[in-house]
């Protein structure tokens, strides 16, 4: 499977393939023709409680990461995930999120347990 990371603020590229928005809020300041998305899952990101929770340093990456993958659990985003699994199984696929650090976010756990 080909899936990687980059940020939605990079221009898109022509090996993107399928461009997923894993992020719940649109990104700030950019235009939807910009970031050319072709899929938003919002059931697929961390719920409210966990981005607050990892984003106010009261944990560890590990923890959240931990967390992350019980919420993924949840029988609507199991259901995403394995459509996602299917799109990134006939094509690349890029998760896109607006995180400044994207190799230690929600948008990495996913593509790695796409990867398994």
């Amino acid at each position: 499977m080909n899936v990687r990371v980059r940020r939605v603020y990079d221009a898109p590229e022509p090996e993107d393939g399928t461009r997923v928005l894993v992020d719940r809020l649109w990104p700030r300041g950019l235009s939807k023709d910009a970031a050319r998305v072709d899929e938003w899952p919002k059931a697929l990101t961390p719920s409210y409680d966990l981005r607050r929770w990892y984003h106010s340093g009261e944990g560890s990456y590990d923890e959240f990461r931990r967390r992350y993958e019980a919420e993924l659990a949840a029988p609507e985003a199991a259901v995403l995930l394995d459509g996602l699994r299917e799109t990134a199984g006939a094509g690349p696929v890029t998760l896109l999120t607006a995180s400044k650090s994207p190799e230690r976010s929600h948008a990495s756990v996913l593509a790695e347990l796409l990867a398994r």
